[in-house]
C-alpha cells in the first residue's frame, strides 16, 4: 500500500503525541531501517521537567541517533531530533531549529500544531505529519498546515490508541491522507527512505 503512494522525495518527517504517543514510538522506532534518507522531530506533550530520561530511552530504542534539540542546531538527514520540555519547537527557513517560550497553545509546550505549522511552511510537499495518540485538540490545526501546503498527512487509527481523541479529532477536520495503525506506519515510514 505505502510503497505505491509514495513517489515523491520526503525531507522531514515530524510525529507529534500526548498520552499514549510514547507507547507508539516505542514500538515504532526499534522497527525502522537504520540509515534514513530524511529527518525525523518528535514532539511528545512532556511535562515541564529538564530531565534527559526521555531522550536516552528513545535513543535506547533504535540505531539512528537521537537527541534533544538545542536552540539554532541544524536539521541533518538520518536523525530523530526530539521537542525538549516546555518549548515550542520551531523550523526557520535556512533548516535550523528555534525554541520559543511564548504561551501554551493547546495547554501544551511544545504544542504539535507550532512545530507542524512551521515545518509545513519550510517543507511544504517535502514533508509528512504523524499523530499519534493523545487527549486534547493539538495536532489537527497542524495536520491542516500541511496538508495545505502539499504535504503528506497520517493519523493514528483511532481504535490503535491509548487516547484516541487527538487522532479522531483530525481525522474528523482534516482530510487526512492515511489513517494507520502501528505496523502500517511503520511500513509507511521506511517505505520514504530513497
Amino acid at each position: 500500500m505505502a510503497e505505491n503512494s509514495l513517489k515523491r522525495s520526503c525531507d522531514v518527517v515530524v510525529i507529534g503525541g500526548s498520552t499514549g504517543g510514547l507507547d507508539v514510538l516505542l514500538k515504532v522506532l526499534p522497527a525502522l531501517k537504520p540509515t534514513l534518507s530524511f529527518t525525523i522531530i518528535v514532539v511528545l506533550h512532556r511535562k515541564n521537567s529538564a530531565d534527559s530520561t526521555l531522550e536516552a530511552l528513545l535513543a535506547s530504542r533504535t540505531s539512528i541517533p537521537v537527541r534533544e534539540v538545542e536552540d539554532k542546531d541544524v536539521l541533518a538527514v538520518g536523525h530523530i531530533y526530539l521537542a525538549p520540555a516546555d518549548y515550542h519547537l520551531l523550523i526557520e527557513a535556512d533548516k535550523t531549529f528555534s525554541l520559543d517560550y511564548s504561551e501554551k497553545v493547546n495547554y501544551s509546550r511544545p504544542s504539535l500544531d507550532v512545530t507542524f505549522e512551521s515545518a509545513a511552511d519550510v517543507y511544504g510537499d517535502t514533508l509528512v505529519g504523524i499523530l499519534l495518540s493523545g487527549a486534547n485538540t493539538d495536532g489537527t490545526k497542524g495536520l491542516a498546515a500541511i496538508k495545505k501546503e502539499g504535504g503528506i498527512t497520517i493519523a493514528q487509527k483511532p481504535e490503535t490508541a491509548q487516547a484516541p481523541f487527538m487522532p479522531q479529532q483530525a481525522i474528523d477536520n482534516v482530510a487526512v491522507d492515511f489513517i494507520l495503525d502501528i505496523p502500517d506506519m511503520i511500513s509507511f515510514i521506511n517505505a520514504l527512505n530513497n
